[in-house]
């Protein structure tokens, strides 16, 4: 197990150093045309910046507590493994 630790730390640091000269990378391999043309252009409502977040799930809290009722459930009626699962997703999709 610590031999494995000086591995995975070495291939994280390798794999952070090599995904940032991509980006650079890409930044920088862009054409000018393509960036001038997209910088002059406006934002319409139609148009997104790239950057926007997806819209909030306001759904989570219910689906979270249905979830919860069907796991009790199925737990109740003590089913496992692929007979769980299967029951738990139709109630889901039933509720």
């Amino acid at each position: 197990m610590r031999a494995f630790l000086p591995a995975i730390l070495a291939c994280l640091a390798l794999a952070a150093a090599l995904s940032g000269w991509l980006i650079a990378a890409a930044a920088a391999g862009g054409s000018t045309d393509k960036t001038a043309a997209a910088a002059s252009a406006p934002v319409t409502a139609a148009q997104k910046p790239a950057g926007a977040a997806p819209p909030v799930d306001n759904d989570a809290p219910a689906r979270h507590a249905r979830r919860t009722a069907c796991l009790k459930e199925a737990k109740a009626r003590k089913l496992v493994g692929a007979r769980r699962t299967t029951y738990v997703k139709d109630c889901m999709g039933a509720l």
